[in-house]
């Protein structure tokens, strides 16, 4: 890592743990492709077409950059920021996006007096502990300062699911009307469905993302 990105040694959950350790280290090495950036490329399009272009984004969780590396593409000018819990994921970010300026801290914890005005996570909510996501929620919400996103496996009630035979790693709710909920001055800008048979997201699963605006 960079001299100048952040570390925090400390996870205080089962499943920050997780992700940390050797499960996170493979899925750092199963989960890169560069036909995962091609995707992300037209998802991020679509949804940068919603707003006006942001200028610095924060990512939770971006892993080893599959989201960064398209949002580069697209936008080599925009401030890339990443809070990444693995650290060998990082150091395959920082190495393939030398631009990003990645911290290696935990999403429930990370604190900045920074503000972007693009915060957003992918598929990292469904791997909180329930009885924390009011602090990745506050995260995403306090380091904003105009739009958010979530793209994450949507249920309409909180339930657990199996994820490669451990229990407790992943679940699935409202996270979008859970936000809503708890930010009387969020609003809705626009949301969509991913359905992993649609020929532009090969590689996707089911997914459902909301777009979030700040200061409504």
């Amino acid at each position: 890592m960079s001299k100048d990105a952040r570390t925090h040694e400390r996870y205080d959950t089962e499943q920050e743990k997780f992700w940390q350790g050797q499960f996170g280290d493979e899925y750092a090495t199963r989960n890169t492709s560069e036909l995962y950036i091609q995707e992300n490329i037209t998802f991020f399009q679509k949804v940068f077409s919603l707003i006006e272009s942001p200028q610095a984004l924060l990512e939770f969780g971006p892993n080893t950059g599959m989201n960064l590396s398209a949002i580069n593409i697209i936008n080599p000018d925009m401030k890339l920021t990443g809070v990444e819990i693995n650290r060998h994921a990082a150091e395959k970010l920082e190495k393939a996006l030398p631009k990003a300026d990645i911290r290696v801290d935990s999403f429930l914890e990370f604190k900045s007096e920074e503000r972007w005005d693009f915060v957003f996570c992918k598929g990292v909510l469904i791997h909180i502990a329930p009885d924390r996501l009011c602090d990745a929620y506050d995260s995403l919400y306090d380091h904003s300062s105009a739009h958010i996103l979530i793209a994450e496996y949507y249920n309409t009630s909180p339930i657990e699911v199996q994820y490669r035979g451990h229990s407790e790693k992943m679940f699935k709710r409202d996270f979008c009307g859970e936000m809503l909920d708890r930010y009387p001055d969020l609003r809705l800008v626009d949301y969509g469905f991913i359905y992993h048979r649609d020929p532009h997201f090969n590689f996707y699963d089911d997914v459902t993302w909301f777009l979030l605006k700040k200061g409504a």
